[in-house]
């Protein structure tokens, strides 16, 4: 279980840091400002955040579904600024009823 989800998170580290084909080089690089990530045989939890204004927390917790059954429930949130200068946050709840997110915009602060 540990090594799925240790796996999960470096793929998912490696595709967003990949660049993005048609898109133009950043003016300025992005640093990563914190970055945190604790799995037990149980769940896991990670976060980060970067200079650009992004951040995501997540916590996954193993959950009984029946006496012969578990499933991984998740709940977290992330964050990042559009190009169009609005901050978008989604909160999200993922499952055995599904991915259930929940986004929130705000307006640039003036």
């Amino acid at each position: 279980m540990q090594k799925i989800v240790l796996v999960a998170l470096a793929l998912f580290a490696v595709a967003a840091a990949a660049p993005q084909h048609g898109q133009a080089p950043a003016e300025h690089p992005v640093y990563i400002l914190k970055q945190d990530a604790d799995v037990s045989h149980d769940g896991y939890t990670f976060d980060f955040e970067t200079s650009d204004g992004t951040s995501r927390q997540e916590k996954g917790t193993l959950k009984q579904i029946s006496e012969d059954h578990q499933a991984l429930e998740v709940s977290g949130s992330y964050k990042y600024i559009g190009t169009d200068g609005l901050t978008y946050t989604v909160t999200f709840v993922a499952d055995e009823h599904g991915f259930q997110p929940q986004e929130h915009v705000e307006q640039p602060q003036q």
